[in-house]
């Protein structure tokens, strides 16, 4: 009885982390192959794991079991040391659907959703997760132009999210691990 309790109480707390917010529906016609290498992130909605990080970039490449492989890295200037973070990520439903599930915590998987993309150069995207407390802006570049800048946090808020509380990353050092 207690294992059962377990086993059911671990498929619902990853259950409930791979869901989806209102209002986001993630981006079909996702090409992953396209997706994959470096992102620097620009702005985020500010959590634990990311507090205090600059310089923050995001790499993905493939795995052999067809997942994705997910290298995050940020330096943290009162520590004065990059920090990494490994994980994995799959697809929630088709691969051409930017909705994934992605863990850093073994079995513990959360929702990575891509709500909006530059589908012609996959230059930048919107990422959400399972809730309208993670936001991220990302780009291939440190910077964004200011009229896609607005244009994301302008869709970012019309889903709910709260835009004014959004950091803002600074990135005035390079990241010797990126891979291009």
């Amino acid at each position: 009885m207690k294992l059962w309790l377990i086993v059911c109480l671990g498929a619902l707390m990853m259950g409930g982390c791979t869901s989806k917010p209102d209002n986001v529906t993630p981006v079909t016609g996702f090409d992953s192959e396209r997706y994959l290498g470096d992102w620097y992130e620009i702005a985020r909605l500010d959590h634990s794991f990311e507090e205090g990080l600059d310089n923050v970039t995001a790499s993905y490449s493939k795995l052999d079991d067809g997942g994705i492989r997910v290298i995050n890295r940020g330096y943290n200037a009162e520590e004065g040391q990059w920090d990494k973070a490994q994980g994995k990520a799959y697809f929630v439903n088709e691969p051409t659907t930017g909705w994934l599930k992605v863990s850093f915590f073994g079995p513990f998987y959360a929702s990575y959703i891509v709500a909006e993309l530059d589908r012609q150069n996959y230059q930048w995207s919107l990422v959400t997760g399972p809730d309208k407390d993670y936001l991220w802006i990302l780009s291939r570049t440190r910077t964004l132009p200011e009229a896609v800048k607005r244009q994301l946090i302008e869709k970012a808020a019309a889903l709910g999210y709260d835009t004014e509380a959004l950091i803002f990353v600074k990135h005035d050092r390079d990241n010797p691990a990126l891979t291009r």
